[in-house]
């Protein structure tokens, strides 16, 4: 089944750190620029992070710069997201993306053609 799988959700306290896993089946032969979004209840899914194939281009929403980083292993299949100082403003579900296209790293949920289901991130104050 060509469909990514995040781990590495759970339920943190203000100011804490999470990492979050992503990785890509043997059926997914080869994936370009991948990307973290993340969507809260009632909210549209939202850019949180992408990175190129290389790993060497990464993108940021403003919300997370210089609190999250995003990185990958490509001989592993995974991108990981390492999130710290983590705000109430951080709980959602986070989805991996990826897509084989040779693309720049995008904010774009329409450039992704893969997906996780998500999982769940919830920051108390």
């Amino acid at each position: 089944q060509d469909e990514l799988v995040e781990s590495g959700g759970g339920l943190v306290q203000a100011g804490d750190s999470l990492r979050l896993s992503c990785a890509a089946p043997e059926s997914i032969s080869l994936l370009h620029a991948m990307a973290w979004f993340r969507q809260a209840p009632g909210n549209e899914r939202e850019f949180v992070a992408s990175i190129s194939g290389t790993g060497d281009i990464t993108h940021y929403a403003d919300s997370v710069k210089g609190r999250f980083t995003i990185s990958r292993d490509n001989a592993k299949r995974t991108m990981d997201l390492q999130m710290t100082s983590l705000k109430s403003e951080d709980t959602a579900v986070y989805y991996c993306a990826g897509t084989g296209r040779r693309i720049l790293p995008s904010a774009r949920v329409n450039d992704f053609e893969y997906w996780g289901q998500g999982t769940q991130v919830t920051v108390s104050s």
